[in-house]
């Protein structure tokens, strides 16, 4: 069993397809993001901003990113959480 971490709120889509959220939570590029019934939605493809509260860029795996807007995104928090 994995807890999940929450990464933060959808934003919006943008031009290129990628889900773009605000987060307080350290990720690197790659990590996978899942949605809150743990189902995989993508990876971490770009963390920009301030360094303290970035923007996170997420490539999706699937056919309607939209559906997600509004809406909490998760990582598999790290061992000990």
């Amino acid at each position: 069993m994995f807890c999940l971490q929450r990464l933060g709120k959808v934003l919006h889509l943008s031009n290129s397809r990628k889900l773009v959220l605000r987060t307080k939570v350290k990720v690197e590029a790659g990590t996978e993001v899942l949605s809150a019934n743990r189902k995989s939605i993508g990876t971490v493809f770009d963390i920009f901003g301030p360094v303290g509260n970035p923007y996170v860029s997420i490539k999706t795996l699937i056919s309607n990113p939209d559906h997600y807007i509004g809406r909490f995104l998760y990582t598999v928090a790290p061992q000990g959480h």
